[in-house]
């Protein structure tokens, strides 16, 4: 949310443990709307093989939310 308040696009990946964290932040931002990818946690436990797997099945959805923006 940081890195939209200044301009430069980016869209958070997150683990599923932390959904409602990262919406709480979200609202507190005042961006309750913003989107971000949820991946199955945990990931610190994950070999580098198993993280780049995730990421490959994440990137689509990455780059559409990029192309389309975070919302106002």
């Amino acid at each position: 949310m940081i890195l939209e308040k200044a301009g430069i696009p980016a869209i958070p990946v997150v683990t599923d443990a932390f959904e409602s964290t990262t919406r709480e932040m979200a609202g507190l931002w005042g961006v309750p709307e913003f989107c971000f990818v949820m991946m199955p946690h945990p990931l610190a436990s994950l070999t580098p093989e198993m993280v780049e797997g995730r990421a490959e099945v994440l990137v689509g959805e990455v780059l559409r939310l990029l192309q389309n923006g975070q919302p106002g």
